[in-house]
Order: C-alpha cells, then sequence, then structure tokens
C-alpha cells in the first residue's frame, strides 16, 4: 500500500514539477515548427533581447542548437587529449542539505526496509528500491536545455528557433525543445580559471567576468584557443561556498556579463559549464535585466548550460584542456537534465 501511494504522489508531483521546470508555460501540446514564429516576425521587430532569433542557422525546425558542432571530428579531437586515462568527476552530490533555490523540492526516500515484500524465494532475496520527486533539473549539477530561457513578447513567450510555448509546452513535457534532443558531448573542454587568473581563491558575489578576464586567463593558462564546438567551463571558486554557506551560495554570484557572453557566441562554443549555479553574474549588471545572459545563449543561439561543477581538481592539476563527457538523461519533454559530467585527460 506504501509503495502505491508513493507512486501515486511521484506521479502527480511529477508532473506538476515538470511544469514549474519549464517556465510554468500553460497551453497544449501541438507540435509547432518555427515556422508559426517566422510568420509573424514582420509584426514583431525588435524584442526585449534584441533583434528577432529565428530561424536558428541550422534551420527552422533545429532542436539542438549549438550541440549540432558535436560531430565524429570533434570526438576525435577530444580523444586525443586523453594521455594519463586520468578521470574527473565533475558533478556534485545530490543530497537534502545542497544549496537550493526557493521554492524547489528534492525528497528521496527508501520506501520499506527492505522494500521487497519480507524474503522472496528459496533464495532468501532482499533489497531497496528508491523514490525520487524532484527537478528533473534545477537541481545540483544539471544542464539548462533549450525549452528552459525565453522572452515574452506581446503575443507570447518565445524559445530558441522562434518556437512559441502556446505550441509545444503543456502539462506533460515539451512537444518541442525537450532534452532528448539534445545528445551526447564528448568534445574538447577547456578550463578557463577566472580565479586563479586574479590571484584570489573565490570571486566575490557581483564580480562580472569580463572578456579581459577570459583572454588574460587563457593567456597565463599558457595561451590556449578555444575552437568551435568546445565546451568552455569557468571556475569562479564560487563552488567553495557550497555546503559551507547555502545562503550564501544562493543569494548571488560572480560570473560572465553580456560582453563576455557575446565574445563566446562569437566563438561558436557547444555548451558553457561553470562551478556557480547560474554562469552570469547576480546581481545582474543592469537593474530589472534578470537573467539576461541566459536569454542571450540559451534562447538566442542554443547554447546549454552546465551549472554547479566541481572543477578544483581540474584547477590544482592545471588541467586546461581534456577531453569532456557528458550525456543528458533522455527525459521526454524535459526543460534541462541533471547528470555527472567527467573530464578525461
Amino acid at each position: 500500500m506504501l509503495r502505491r501511494l508513493l507512486l501515486t504522489a511521484w506521479t502527480i508531483g511529477f508532473a506538476t514539477l515538470l511544469v514549474a521546470s519549464c517556465a510554468q508555460l500553460p497551453g497544449d501540446s501541438s507540435p509547432s515548427g518555427g515556422g508559426d514564429a517566422s510568420a509573424k516576425a514582420a509584426e514583431i521587430g525588435d524584442t526585449p533581447i534584441g533583434p528577432k532569433w529565428w530561424p536558428s542557422k541550422w534551420g527552422p525546425e533545429d532542436q539542438r542548437g549549438a550541440a549540432n558542432h558535436m560531430t565524429a571530428a570533434k570526438a576525435l579531437e577530444a580523444a586525443q587529449l586523453i594521455r594519463t586515462g586520468k578521470v574527473y568527476q565533475l558533478g556534485r552530490v545530490y543530497e537534502r542539505d545542497m544549496p537550493m533555490p526557493p521554492n524547489r523540492t528534492y525528497t528521496f526516500l527508501i520506501p520499506g526496509n527492505p522494500t521487497t515484500p519480507g524474503a522472496v524465494g528459496e533464495n532468501s532475496r532482499v533489497g531497496y528500491d528508491d523514490f525520487l520527486m524532484a527537478e528533473i533539473g534545477q537541481m545540483g549539477t544539471q544542464m539548462d536545455g533549450l525549452g528552459h530561457a525565453g522572452v515574452r513578447l506581446d503575443d507570447g513567450d518565445y524559445y530558441y528557433n522562434g518556437f512559441k510555448a502556446e505550441n509545444f509546452a503543456g502539462p506533460y513535457g515539451l512537444s518541442k525543445l525537450g532534452v532528448e534532443n539534445v545528445g551526447v558531448f564528448f568534445a574538447r573542454g577547456v578550463l578557463i580559471d577566472v580565479a586563479g587568473y586574479k590571484g584570489v581563491d573565490r570571486l566575490e558575489i557581483g564580480t562580472v567576468i569580463t572578456v579581459a578576464d577570459l583572454e588574460g586567463a587563457l593567456k597565463k593558462q599558457g595561451g590556449i584557443e578555444i575552437r568551435k564546438g568546445d565546451v568552455v567551463i569557468l571556475r569562479t571558486g564560487h563552488s567553495k561556498l557550497w555546503k559551507v554557506d547555502n545562503e550564501k551560495y544562493m543569494s548571488g554570484e560572480p560570473g560572465i556579463g553580456l560582453e563576455a557572453a557575446e565574445w563566446l557566441i562569437s566563438k561558436d562554443i557547444g555548451l558553457i559549464a561553470g562551478d556557480n549555479w547560474g554562469i552570469e553574474v547576480h546581481p545582474p549588471e543592469k537593474v530589472n535585466r534578470e537573467i539576461e545572459v541566459h536569454q542571450h545563449m540559451i534562447t538566442k543561439h542554443g547554447i546549454c548550460f552546465l551549472e554547479n561543477l566541481i572543477v578544483e581538481e581540474l584547477a590544482a592539476d592545471e588541467a586546461w584542456e581534456f577531453a569532456f563527457v557528458f550525456a543528458p538523461l533522455k527525459i521526454k519533454g524535459a526543460s534541462g537534465s541533471p547528470g555527472n559530467p567527467i573530464a578525461i585527460r
């Protein structure tokens, strides 16, 4: 009976939380291509984040964005960087006392002791099952997919490639831009140690990372260049507050501003990652321009975010470039994914 009740609660909770993680957008689940937004292009003109951004350079129906840079050639390039075989786990442990944004949920328990109804069979098998209710993304180490960040215009909410929320967002997930479309990342990874470049253990909350900071750090790290399709990981040192001062960790963060974001966009990167909770600086550079870097990178250019990484060991080993591997969970219609990215050198 307990398991039945828990499974029922999980089903209801999952649907509710999935709607919340998909920006709480109402609408039916009927599919729609980028074309429905293109028809409105002449009417919309400029948007709150600049000129309209669709159709994408990968075509009006594309749902992968910058993940399209993940090619066989990129995988082979990454494989050549593996020389010692050392593996770095960059993902956080998912646990009750990790830092969490307000109004988000993480509940994990074992439904029974043991979960099996006593010992089963002549071999007396016993064992445990797990019950988890949480945001699919937005918790611990997680990826923001292309259905996570959008822009509200006069006639509705628009996302990557001009997909309009009313045509793809519903209570059972996204019929467009779901995380299952992104695919696997096996690419060259580049760590940019901004905290190390500035000679500090941890950048202060509100510190804006500039283009000069990124270029200076790369120069200090031997003149490493960023190439098309690379996974770029930023070290700010903000992660040192993780489970040490969770309230301060979530109160704000150092991160890139719009200038640095546009510079990274110009490099045609495949994915942006960091050791903080949102990659971009918070409080924002401009008052009332909240989480705008997300919109410029995810919404306009299809670059997913991978947040809350552990990068201290990479930095200590001066592992500035490496093979990077991450496979988002293929949860149909989800706006993001948890996971455990790894680096290999």
